[in-house]
């Protein structure tokens, strides 16, 4: 499978920019609400150290690319459209943003941490960006609920005679969010309440209505725009209000990643995507250098653009995928090339799983998978672990 990462947020926050940085596509950017109206889907990647040295091989990549031992794997990024306040009700762009988003399995909030742009994404000063965090959540919760609602009159209209289990009605009603009856069962029970809607009060309702959106589009903030000194001010007051111990925020600057990727293609410097430091290789006026040292002790300071790390917190942080590399235990080479492949896989994933991600067929007839790293023989109910190196063993 190809994980969608959405990239969600207000207007005029940087979402554009963020996208052009990850995927160096050209979307048009622009300071005024609804620059993207069509959802943009790119390719971005995401950082895994590379196997093949470990083997004393280079890696010749089937899709995606290595750089220094880095090996930058695909995944699919969506740039939806703007969002405003009422947006589950229909305001703005919010019935298109809300149907592209349910596409998305983690969720990349970004966030001007600047505090320049307003509520609606115009251009203001001191801005509070926990306005722009709440706005969101409660969007997506509002959402959640009225689709929750639905669920509960489906099950209350249920035909007399019939068995009825509420976890079945609401899953059945919410299935497009990835949840089935067990997991609704257990959300329910966590939250203390009884598997009986008739028991539950409109707090109560909102309150499952948020857990099962946390549970289901998990997010990560990107606070962009952290070159700005107001934003870095912004950054460390927020990051520590417990009120947002929920969420991962990830420091960023769509604006640096941008020009870093773009000085490297001209050949002014040289940086690989995600890094937290390049080198200047190439001639460049003293307002370039100047720049440029100006990003440098950004990027030194966070440890990068945070594009890349905001990408790699979802990925694998937030739905905690990993990496499988499919590999030959006895060393032998295909004449197609070594470590042709990178695979993301959910957590838990098992041998069998693997094997299934490669081809049915392959599943069908699996015997066994073995640890190259180890050469030992694994089951199909193995779990397999993040960068693991395994053989499939099969009948066909």
């Amino acid at each position: 499978m190809s994980y969608k990462i959405g990239l969600v947020g207000k207007p005029s926050v940087g979402k554009s920019s963020f996208f052009n940085a990850a995927t160096m596509n050209d979307v048009p950017e622009g300071a005024y609400p609804f620059t993207t109206i069509d959802p943009s889907i790119g390719e971005a990647y995401v950082r895994v150290d590379c196997a093949a040295p470990e083997f004393d091989e280079t890696c010749t990549p089937n899709v995606g690319f290595c750089s220094h031992g880095t090996r930058y794997v695909p995944a699919k990024l969506v740039d939806v459209a703007g969002l405003i306040p009422g947006a589950h009700e229909g305001k703005g762009l919010g019935n298109q943003f809300l149907t592209d988003l349910n596409e998305a399995d983690v969720l990349v909030h970004v966030v001007d941490f600047s505090g320049e742009t307003d509520i609606e994404g115009e251009a203001t000063e001191g801005h509070d960006p926990r306005d722009d965090i709440d706005f969101l959540e409660d969007e997506l919760d509002m959402w959640y609920l009225e689709i929750l609602e639905k669920g509960i009159e489906r099950y209350h209209s249920g035909y007399d005679g019939d068995e009825k289990h509420v976890e079945e009605d609401l899953a059945e009603q919410m299935s497009a969010f990835k949840i089935d009856k067990d997991r609704m069962k257990q959300v329910i029970l966590a939250e203390g309440l009884e598997l009986d809607p008739e028991t539950w009060d409109e707090a109560d309702r909102e309150s499952l209505a948020r857990e099962i959106r946390k549970r289901t589009k998990p997010m990560v903030i990107a606070a962009n725009k952290m070159d700005k000194p107001v934003a870095q001010e912004n950054y460390e007051e927020i990051a520590a209000d417990p009120d947002y111990d929920h969420l991962t925020f990830v420091p960023a600057s769509a604006h640096a990643e941008k020009a870093l990727k773009n000085a490297d293609e001209a050949g002014v410097v040289e940086y690989d995507a995600g890094d937290s430091s390049f080198e200047i290789v190439g001639d460049v006026s003293e307002e370039q250098e100047a720049g440029l040292e100006q990003v440098r002790t950004f990027v030194e300071e966070y440890d990068g653009t945070g594009v890349q790390a905001a990408l790699e917190a979802a990925l694998f942080d937030e739905l905690g995928c990993i990496a499988i590399f499919p590999g030959s235990a006895n060393g032998k080479k295909d004449e197609k090339g070594v470590f042709r492949d990178c695979f993301i896989l959910p957590e838990e994933s098992t041998t069998e799983d693997f094997a299934y991600h490669l081809h049915s067929d392959i599943g069908d007839g699996l015997l066994h998978g073995i640890d190259c790293r180890s050469g030992r023989q694994i089951g199909s109910g193995h779990e397999l672990g993040h960068r693991d190196v395994v053989e499939i063993l099969t009948t066909n």
